[in-house]
């Protein structure tokens, strides 16, 4: 490497996060990072991209990204192959936590707490709108398992198409989406000499309470 990661560092320089610009609840300045993030993030960063944390029955933490497909006052929804390494840990512990950062404007947002299925007509209705290719993908690959080659998933996708080839590819049973129900948002902005900005919201007893944390 031609530059040492200790020498790797910038500077946060943008605007500040105060208790002032901040609401009451959370969901109104997710929306608002959120829509200046699609705004000004550019390809190939996507702004609802998030790297979700799961951890499986013996403890052991899992990192992905992942797309945010909805959000609404119930929380935050992904979808994936239910039969998926991320499916059995969420099995075995409805538990997840997710990160969006938006480097351009030197934010990130953190959030955790349960997990639980959208219902299958949720789930339905998103399939349906996505491109062909992918619902096909989602019959043909069966998701974390050990396979032989691209090959194999090649044949899978020859197989999917030649069963589908009268017919559109319904929403399989193994397929759809989850819901993260959040307990707690925590909004970081990044500052100069790395005394960010942290916003921390917690859900106790179903209010929103919001706290400043040391960087």
């Amino acid at each position: 490497m031609s530059q040492s990661l200790a020498d790797m560092r910038r500077d946060y320089t943008r605007e500040g996060l105060s208790e002032e610009q901040a609401p009451a609840e959370p969901f109104a300045l997710f929306r608002h990072w959120f829509a200046e993030a699609v705004k000004t993030e550019q390809a190939p960063v996507e702004a609802n991209a998030m790297t979700l944390a799961t951890v499986d029955a013996e403890g052991q933490p899992h990192c992905r990204v992942l797309l945010l497909k909805a959000l609404d006052e119930r929380g935050f929804t992904f979808f994936t192959n239910y039969d998926s390494a991320k499916g059995e840990q969420l099995l075995a512990n409805p538990r997840a936590a997710m990160t969006f950062f938006w480097p351009a404007l030197e934010r990130q947002v953190r959030i955790e707490g349960r997990v639980e299925k959208v219902t299958s007509v949720e789930s339905d209705a998103y399939f349906q709108v996505r491109p062909l290719g992918s619902r096909l993908g989602a019959w043909a690959s069966p998701q974390s398992r050990v396979i032989d080659g691209r090959g194999e998933l090649e044949r899978l996708l020859a197989e999917t198409e030649r069963r589908f080839m009268d017919s559109a590819p319904h929403c399989p049973e193994h397929w759809g989406g989850y819901r993260l129900l959040p307990e707690r948002l925590e909004f970081w902005q990044g500052r100069p000499s790395r005394l960010h900005d942290r916003l921390n919201y917690r859900l106790r007893d179903g209010v929103w309470l919001r706290e400043r944390l040391a960087p």
